[in-house]
């Protein structure tokens, strides 16, 4: 089973990336072949700063090499070492259907948040299509927000092998309902654009005074908890909790004279301590960023022999050299 899934270095990631894409890539890829990548050519729909991203890009090696990602067992790469992937697109785009795009979910959010509505955004669903065709997955994982776009690319590889034969393979996304959108501090989805997150990396005081400000109802302590399946802390607090931790610290909400803030407490702690071996791992890494930037080369070989692959049937299937 050959597993893909890019993260965008739009900015310090967070526990919302972690939960809902980075633990579940992580996990499928002990299940398969995984392709992982940072997706730079994507964020730039979103930074027009060069210094800006590629320090992001880096960010993201470092975090997603910190969190336990294994490089023996998996391709990781930058996006923009495989630059096969924006031919691919432009291939795509002549099967893909306008409606399609001003369909798309992702881009009408992104223009009522207030984004230039450019082409890059515009068309961001092919690009993304582009990065699962052209290594044939057969699993994406992606949070709930994503799943449409993992339908689109379905559309767009069938469009194509109805068109011009059996070339991609159909891909199908895996998302896990739990923590498909994990919600911000504002009970919105947690977003950078939002700034309603919780760094992975962020120290101690930044975590603390962003968990206590979270959004929570107004039922006074003594008061036994309704409603509790819609309360952030406690969603994030089961994220991170053993089953019987977080079972109990809900029996002490809905009994009555347990506190919200308390709950946000506990949840500081189970965070920080959840974190802390790649925290270690990370300071490791900064270190030695001459490893980070190899395992980035070899990931990108390792890709581009797939992509090269992949493109060398696409270009024939279509008439091209």
């Amino acid at each position: 089973m050959r597993i893909l899934s890019g993260i965008q270095p739009s900015g310090k990631l967070h526990i919302g990336n972690y939960f809902g894409m980075m633990r579940p890539a992580l996990e499928l890829a002990q299940k398969g072949e995984a392709f992982y990548f940072i997706a730079d050519y994507h964020a730039l729909t979103s930074i027009s700063n060069p210094d800006e991203l590629r320090a992001n890009a880096l960010d993201v090696a470092l975090d997603f090499l910190a969190c336990g990602l294994d490089p023996s067992r998996t391709v990781f790469y930058r996006q923009s070492d495989v630059p096969q992937v924006t031919e691919l697109t432009w291939i795509l785009s002549n099967v893909t259907p306008v409606p399609m795009l001003e369909n798309a979910h992702s881009y009408k959010d992104k223009i009522a948040q207030g984004l230039k509505p450019n082409a890059g955004l515009f068309t961001y669903p092919v690009l993304m299509a582009a990065d699962i065709l052209i290594v044939q997955s057969e699993r994406v994982p992606v949070g709930k927000d994503q799943k449409q776009h993992v339908e689109m690319a379905r559309d767009m590889a069938g469009a194509f092998n109805r068109q011009y034969g059996e070339v991609f393979t159909i891909p199908d996304a895996v998302i896990r309902p739990e923590v498909a959108t994990l919600p911000g501090t504002d009970g919105r989805k947690m977003s950078k654009s939002y700034n309603n997150t919780i760094e992975i990396f962020g120290d101690e005081k930044a975590a603390r005074k962003k968990i206590m400000g979270i959004v929570t109802d107004s039922q006074p302590v003594e008061a036994p908890k309704t409603g509790l399946d819609k309360n952030i802390p406690l969603q994030m607090y089961k994220l991170v909790a053993t089953p019987d931790k977080a079972n109990e610290l809900q029996a002490k909400l809905a009994a009555g004279g347990f506190g919200y803030g308390e709950v946000k407490k506990e949840l500081l702690a189970v965070l920080m301590d959840h974190f802390a071996p790649f925290r270690k791992k990370r300071e490791e890494l900064v270190k030695n960023l001459d490893y980070v930037h190899e395992v980035l080369r070899k990931g990108a070989e390792r890709a581009n022999a797939v992509a090269d692959e992949t493109m060398g049937k696409v270009r024939k299937a279509v008439g091209l050299r």
